[in-house]
Formats: structure tokens, sequence, C-alpha cells
């Protein structure tokens, strides 16, 4: 019988990890190394994946680059592949929550939040897929969010690119899971991460959210770790254009 834990080693595989610097991205990025692929880290500050580095060790390389630069996605997309090779695994979790209130929403804030969340998944993947469709495999996990389908305060910019992350999602399957492609997303609940610092900094908000949770509390950075290698490898192999709520049961509420 074959052993069934085989289905979960990246051992070969070469993954991307945009937002890599801190929280869901950082812990991704460390999960994918942990099951053999070798990992290349992209955000803006180099000494938090220069740490990051150190961190796994000689199978990770990272890139300081702003992957919401659409000019730029050709070069990005060559550097990503100088380590290693051209990645069988996208991880697309930067993203930006300006928490503009719908009467506050500024042009500025809108289109930062547009070119971070969605613009900049789409295109950088497009740019990386023609490599994958070469192998005849690819995993491609894109950030949903609790706001995926729920209305937060101050939160509709962030929200819109988060509903449209799972529609996004859903097109990526139907264009390329025809060449061994998969295209899912992960929403995660609330985790302590920078971009929920202001949840996490109040307690008693804290413990609201986790109070709406099935499991009775927030998630925690290693709860990412099962469901991130599922989606990356080939456990999931016919598992294609699908959400993944990692919310403790908020969303079955």
């Amino acid at each position: 019988m074959a052993d069934p834990r085989a289905l979960f080693d990246l051992t070969g595989r070469v993954a991307c990890v945009t937002g890599a610097s801190s929280g869901l991205g950082r812990r991704a990025a460390i999960a994918l190394a942990g099951a053999g692929a070798r990992v290349v880290g992209v955000a803006r500050r180099a000494d938090a994946l220069s740490s990051l580095k150190d961190e796994i060790g000689a199978q990770s390389d990272y890139v300081a680059a702003d992957v919401a630069d659409r000019a730029g996605i050709p070069t990005l997309a060559q550097a990503i592949s100088a380590s290693f090779g051209a990645p069988d695994i996208i991880v697309h979790a930067a993203g930006i929550n300006t928490r503009q209130a719908a009467d506050d929403v500024t042009p500025e804030g809108w289109d930062a939040t547009v070119a971070l969340n969605i613009s900049a998944p789409f295109f950088l993947t497009q740019a990386l897929v023609p490599a994958m469709k070469a192998k005849g495999w690819g995993r491609i996990v894109n950030f949903a969010s609790l706001q995926t389908t729920r209305a937060f305060p101050g939160g509709i910019a962030y929200g819109t690119t988060k509903a449209g992350i799972a529609q996004m999602t859903r097109a990526m399957a139907e264009a390329w899971s025809a060449h061994g492609i998969t295209a899912n997303a992960i929403g995660p609940g609330f985790f302590p991460t920078e971009l929920t610092e202001a949840v996490f900094s109040d307690p008693e908000r804290a413990q609201r959210n986790a109070a709406q949770t099935c499991l009775q509390r927030n998630g925690r950075l290693e709860d990412i770790d099962g469901p991130m290698l599922f989606l990356c490898s080939d456990a999931s192999g016919y598992v294609t254009g699908q959400t993944l709520m990692v919310d403790g049961g908020f969303t079955a509420k």
C-alpha cells in the first residue's frame, strides 16, 4: 500500500510566497519548506525576508519587491525563478486593508487595495503559468477572507477585493486546470498578524471574535499549515476552483 503521507511531500517542488515577510505568508513559507519545497519569499521588506531565509536555510531565497508594481511583474517573475527555477507553486499572501469607512474611502486607498489584493495575484500568476503548463503541474493558492462573504465596518474596499478573489480563483481554475494547474483559495478567520493588529490589541474585541467561532477561539499561525500543504500538494489533485475557509467555523454560524 502506498504511503498516504507521500501525497503531501513537496520535495523537488519550487514555491513562491508573496507577503512572506510576516504573518500567514511567512508561516506558509515555513510550512512549505518543512514539506520539502524550495521556497522564494517575496515582499517589500528585505530585512524581514533575510531573517526568513536564515530561519529556513539553504532551500530558501527571497526577492525584495512590490508585487503591486504592475510594470515590474516581468522582471519580478524572472527574479523569482533565478535561484531554483520557475515555481511550481505560487501562494499569494500579500494584502492590504485600509479600513476606510464607505463615506471616507479615497481613490488612492481604493486603488492601492485593488492593486495589491487582486491585480497583483492575477498578473504575477499569469506571468508564472507558462512554466507550470510546460510541466503539466502547478498549484495556485490565493488568500480570501471572512470578508469574501461578510461585510465588516470599514471594509468596503478590502471586502470587495476579497469577494473578487473567490471569483478569480474559480476563473483561474476554468482557464488553467486542464493543464494540471489547480487554483484554490484559503479564507482565514482571525489570526494574529500585522494586518489584524488592531483587532488583537483589544482583548475584549478579540474575545468577541473568538466567541463567534464554533471552536470558541481565534486562529493560531500553525492552524494554516495543514490546509496550505493540502492545497499545494498532490493531496488536492482533484480540488480546484474552491475557497477553503480556515476560520474555526466563524462563517458556519
